[in-house]
C-alpha cells in the first residue's frame, strides 16, 4: 500500500516565521515516528520571508536545524534545488518540474498573516487537495478579532466589553482623535487593552492605563494594521481549551495559563520559563464544563475544522467565564498548550498528528 504524501507547509511571511519552523519540526518528527512513518511521507516545503517556496533538501535542513534561512543564502545553493516564486498560476502548480502536485495532503502549520488568515487556504483551496485546518472562512474570521467578536455576540458568547475602531481615526486630524480617545475612555475605563485586529501571538498589543499610554499604544498598534480593538480590562484567571474534530467536533481537558509578567505578551509566550502551564486547570468542574461547551460553540461560529484552541477569563470573584478569543492555528511545538491539552486528554503527539491528517481528508471528501 502506497504511503500518502505529506506536504508540510512551513516558515512564512509573517513575525512568527520562527515559531513556525519550531511547530512545523514537532511535526515531521511525529509524522516520521513509527507508526505515522507506515502511513506517511513527509515532504518539506520552507516558505521564506521574502515568499519564496523551496522544497526538498533546503527545507530539511530549515527543519533539522530551527534556524530561519537568511534571504541571501538561497542564492548560494546547489542549482539542482528547486526554488519556486509564490505560486500564482497554473502553469507553476500544474508543472511537473515541481513536487507541489505530488502532494496528497497538505499540512499549513504557518502562523500569523498570510499563514492563519485564510490566504494561504484560499491557494490550497484553489490546488484542490485537501488540508489540515480551517477554511478561508473560519481562518479568516480565527485570525480579525473584530468580526470574530461579532460572530460570537451572534452566538451568544460572553466577552468582555469593547471598541472597533479604524487606522484612520487614529491617523486623524487633532480634532478627532483627542475624541477618539475620549470616548474610549468613557466607554471601557483603565485599564485596557489595545490590539492590532490581525496579528496573532500577542504581537503589538498593549495595556494601557493612561491617556498618554493609549495614545501611544493606539498610534503603534495602527503601523501593524488598519483595523484596531481596544478592550476593557478584567481581573481573571486565562484558561484554554483545545478543539479536535470537523461536523462534530471534540474539547479537551481545560488547561490554565499563568505568568508573572504584566499580561501575556510575546516575551512571556516564547520564552522559557516565564509562564506557567497547568494542565488540567485547578477550576471547578462546573467552570471546565462551561468551558468546553462554550469552546465547541466558538469552533461552530467561526466555521472553524480540523484543530483550534479557546481562549477564555474565568473572573473568580464572580464566577463569570468570559470569551476571549480563537486560534484556528495554535502553536505546535511539543511544549506547546494545544498539544499538551490533548496528551492529557488520552491523544498523544504524533496520534494527534494522524487524527488531523484524517480529518482533512475526511473534510475534503
Amino acid at each position: 500500500m502506497s504511503k500518502l504524501r505529506v506536504g508540510l507547509l512551513f516558515g512564512g511571511r509573517s513575525g512568527e516565521h520562527e515559531v513556525s519552523i519550531s511547530s512545523a519540526r514537532a511535526i515531521a518528527q511525529a509524522i516520521l515516528s513509527d507508526q505515522n512513518a507506515q502511513k506517511y511521507e513527509l515532504l518539506p516545503f520552507y516558505i521564506q520571508k521574502d515568499g519564496r517556496w523551496l522544497p526538498g533538501e533546503i527545507a530539511q535542513q530549515v527543519l533539522t536545524s530551527s534556524t530561519p534561512l537568511q534571504l541571501n543564502e538561497s542564492n548560494t545553493q546547489s542549482h539542482n534545488q528547486t526554488s519556486l516564486p509564490i505560486p500564482t498560476s497554473p502553469d507553476l502548480l500544474s508543472s511537473s518540474s515541481t513536487p507541489v502536485t505530488d502532494v496528497d495532503v497538505w499540512f499549513p502549520i504557518l502562523h500569523g498573516p498570510n499563514g492563519e488568515d485564510g490566504t494561504i487556504q484560499g491557494l490550497l483551496q484553489l490546488m484542490q487537495v485537501p488540508y489540515v485546518g480551517s477554511g478561508v472562512l473560519g481562518s479568516a474570521m480565527g485570525m480579525d478579532k473584530i468580526a470574530m467578536k461579532m460572530a460570537f455576540a451572534q452566538a451568544g458568547l460572553p466577552q468582555v466589553k469593547y471598541m472597533a475602531i479604524n487606522r484612520a481615526q487614529v491617523w486623524s486630524n487633532p480634532c478627532v482623535f483627542p475624541k477618539l480617545c475620549d470616548q474610549i475612555e468613557a466607554t471601557l475605563g483603565y485599564p485596557c487593552f489595545v490590539k492590532p485586529a490581525n496579528l496573532g501571538s500577542s504581537v503589538g498589543i498593549a495595556k494601557v492605563r493612561s491617556r498618554g499610554e493609549l495614545e501611544t499604544a493606539l498610534d503603534n498598534a495602527a503601523s501593524y494594521d488598519r483595523r484596531l480593538i481596544v478592550e476593557a480590562g478584567v481581573v481573571a484567571r486565562e484558561l484554554e481549551c483545545a478543539v479536535l474534530g470537523n461536523d462534530n467536533p471534540k474539547a479537551s481537558v481545560v488547561g490554565e495559563i499563568t505568568f508573572e509578567s504584566d499580561f501575556y505578551d510575546y516575551e512571556t509566550k516564547y520564552t522559557a520559563g516565564k509562564a506557567n502551564l497547568s494542565i488540567p486547570a485547578p477550576v471547578p468542574e462546573s467552570v471546565s464544563s462551561a468551558i468546553q461547551e462554550m469552546s465547541l460553540q466558538a469552533f461552530a461560529a467561526v466555521d472553524a475544522a480540523g484543530l483550534a484552541r479557546v481562549d477564555f477569563f474565568y473572573v473568580e470573584a464572580t464566577g463569570e467565564v468570559l470569551i476571549n478569543e480563537i486560534n484556528t492555528l495554535p502553536g505546535f511545538t511539543a511544549t506547546s498548550m494545544y498539544p499538551q491539552m490533548w496528551e492529557k486528554s488520552g491523544v498523544p503527539f504524533a496520534e494527534l498528528v494522524d487524527q488531523l491528517i484524517q480529518l482533512a481528508l475526511e473534510r475534503r471528501g
